[in-house]
């Protein structure tokens, strides 16, 4: 039995985890329809701190100089 995966193998077991914002809840590919998730995300962990994330990116957003024209520099 030969261990060798493809690349497609490799993609296909990997875990993906969804947050979806219907239900406020961690999914798997088979969750609710793509316009209410975020994610995909590698571990369920990850996809329960979906929010938080949303939240950090859009406050580095909000406050990076070189892309913020209403702050100096």
């Amino acid at each position: 039995m030969s261990t060798y995966q493809t690349q497609e193998d490799q993609e296909a077991s990997k875990p993906a985890w969804f947050y979806c914002l219907d239900h406020k809840a961690v999914e798997g590919e088979d969750g609710c329809r793509a316009e209410v998730r975020l994610g995909p995300y590698l571990t369920r962990e990850e996809a329960a701190r979906a929010l938080e994330t949303v939240e950090k990116r859009n406050e580095d957003w909000d406050t990076d100089p070189n892309w913020n024209e209403d702050q100096d520099g």
